[in-house]
């Protein structure tokens, strides 16, 4: 969830969306993203819209928000959600809990949350529940509680097995816990498990990263994702490289690391189906990422969440506080929305599409953009039997260039 403000139209402040966009929400499945805004410390890398407890105090001291009171605001935008979105809608398909860090609540809170979109939406029989978790904030007693709120999937922050790359990302995790936590997951009942890697960290080298992998897939989770490393203007860590006391990532480097990793997982049995997500299996998949690349709707809840219903795209208000006083005076806590024109829709569908393992159809782009999709299958960006069966696939080199072939089709 990036901090970075953006401008709109304004929300009515009953959050109402526009009758084409409700008439849409039968066609696609439907998601619930909660973002839990609370961290202990900010990570040196991080621009999420996330607040430490010092950050959450006024001047005179007292708390403009607090954890104890947070999911009774999150129910109570559920709540508004199911007063503005229209009876001829799905059950929820995905629940994804992020942050921040979502397993500071109890993990009683989250499936409080969790049970208000069940009672006033039903969940699918199937219903994937997903909560990202900090290695440091969960035991095997929390683990339980979670899968008995009806939880499904977990995912945890490993970013790195070396303590030095850990140390420069200002990460708070032990090396080796997130390995623990995988077991403990296992035993409390989640078939799923994520683990979250970051590479081109300054300082980090090939070996460095080669452990991180073999660690990761020597603890058996059953999806992996691998990030490389952005340096986010305003972050400590953008600080430091502006400094000169850290390096800046190296394009070539990242792509060094990319292919390890995409070629240490292709041996431990995983399958990308996204650039930088891989699993074992169809089931392991991440199905509500994959409800935001091939366009469903999804309702985000907390203080700068992001939501899409049929082609209007909102986002909250920021602050915690200001998110509060929103609900609690009865106000949609939506700062602003775009409707999107069906250019702009089309143009998101090629660039979502096309990161995923069964890319997007020829017949989405334009003329310009299907000659580009033959020469990049010339060039080996794109697979040559898919392009003939109708679809830009991208190839494992074309995943390492997946934003200039995106240019170039649209």
């Amino acid at each position: 969830m990036p901090s970075v403000a953006l401008d709109g139209d304004p929300v009515p402040r009953t959050g109402d969306l526009p009758a084409p966009s409700l008439a849409e929400l039968g066609d696609r499945p439907l998601g619930f993203y909660v973002h839990v805004p609370f961290c202990v410390t900010r990570c040196g890398y991080c621009d999420f819209n996330t607040y430490t407890a010092d950050e959450l105090v006024s001047r005179d001291g007292t708390a403009t928000s607090s954890r104890e009171t947070y999911a009774d605001q999150a129910v109570a935008e559920v709540e508004l959600a199911d007063r503005v979105l229209s009876d001829d809608r799905p059950e929820v398909s995905t629940v994804f809990v992020g942050g921040g860090t979502p397993t500071l609540l109890p993990a009683e809170d989250l499936g409080r949350i969790i049970a208000a979109i069940r009672d006033r939406f039903g969940l699918a029989a199937d219903a994937e529940l997903t909560t990202e978790a900090n290695p440091e904030t969960v035991d095997p007693g929390y683990l339980a509680r979670l899968r008995e709120a009806g939880f499904t999937r977990v995912s945890f922050g490993m970013q790195s097995a070396r303590p030095h790359v850990l140390r420069i990302l200002e990460r708070g995790h032990t090396p080796g816990r997130p390995e623990q936590c995988v077991e403990w997951a296992r035993a409390a009942g989640f078939e799923h498990v994520n683990l979250d890697l970051i590479y081109g960290t300054p300082g980090e080298g090939d070996d460095d990263w080669a452990a991180s992998l073999e660690a990761a897939i020597s603890a058996a989770p059953d999806h992996v994702s691998a990030y490389s490393l952005i340096v986010e203007e305003g972050t400590r860590l953008a600080a430091r490289v502006r400094r000169g006391e850290l390096a800046e990532p190296d394009d070539d480097t990242m792509a060094d690391r990319y292919l390890m990793a995409d070629e240490a997982l292709a041996k431990a049995g995983f399958t990308p189906y996204e650039v930088s997500n891989w699993a074992r299996s169809p089931e392991g998949r991440s199905r509500h990422n994959l409800l935001y690349w091939t366009g469903g709707h999804w309702w985000g809840v907390g203080p700068g969440a992001h939501s899409h219903v049929g082609g209007t795209r909102w986002w909250n208000v920021k602050h915690p506080a200001a998110y509060a006083a929103r609900l609690a005076a009865g106000s949609s806590p939506g700062q602003a929305r775009e409707v999107l024109t069906a250019e702009e829709r089309r143009f998101e569908r090629v660039l979502l599409e096309l990161r995923v393992a069964d890319g997007c159809p020829l017949d989405l782009l334009e003329p310009h953009g299907r000659a580009a999709a033959r020469s990049a299958v010339a060039e080996g960006l794109l697979d040559a039997v898919a392009h003939d069966g109708g679809r830009a696939v991208l190839t494992r080199r074309g995943r390492l260039l997946a934003d200039a072939v995106v240019r170039d089709l649209t």
